[in-house]
């Protein structure tokens, strides 16, 4: 099975689930992070990878109620993992910086936190809580900080019952355009 096949059947299948809290699926959600990305302007590969920031959530047994967690589900590094084989770094590292990226934009801008979904507040106390001054220093230094910063920020974006969006499958070339070769 091709890429792009493998991770519509990984949606068809699993990602009308509710997305942990809020008010739209697992589907919609990833669909709304790609919507804002691309009225932001984003070039093709984070628009891509808004698209599949929560994919990790996707291939690992998570409790469907948020109350229920009781450790950090890493999935940013399952889903960049996972991505890794069958995508490229244009995508596949701005998915598994975006949990840092909120942690970087909880340490460094005072009015973020505020802007925080209920539930990825409960997250964010799972996930280590605001950087360090030290950890946002190293952040910075990684080459794809502000692609997963981006992608961070449209992926708070997109829990908005009822957007209307593209579909999955309209975004099957511009996947394509990222798989290896």
């Amino acid at each position: 099975m091709d890429a792009v096949a493998e991770i519509l059947r990984l949606y068809a299948e699993r990602g009308a689930a509710a997305y942990f809290g809020e008010e739209v699926s697992m589907t919609e959600h990833a669909l709304q992070a790609a919507h804002f990305a691309e009225a932001g302007g984003a070039p093709p590969g984070l628009v891509v990878a808004s698209l599949l920031h929560d994919v990790g959530h996707l291939l690992d047994a998570i409790p469907d109620n948020l109350a229920d967690w009781r450790v950090d589900a890493r999935h940013e590094e399952i889903g960049s993992r996972w991505l890794a084989a069958r995508l490229t770094p244009a995508v596949t590292e701005p998915v598994r910086l975006h949990v840092p990226a909120k942690r970087y934009l909880c340490a460094t801008d005072p009015d973020y936190v505020a802007r925080l979904s209920r539930a990825s507040v409960v997250t964010l106390t799972l996930q280590g809580g605001p950087m360090t001054r030290s950890e946002a220093a190293d952040f910075e230094r990684n080459p794809f900080f502000r692609d997963a910063v981006q992608v961070r920020q449209w992926d708070d974006c997109g829990k908005i019952a009822g957007l209307r969006t593209r579909s999955l499958g309209d975004y099957g070339a511009l996947i394509q355009g990222f798989t290896h070769r």
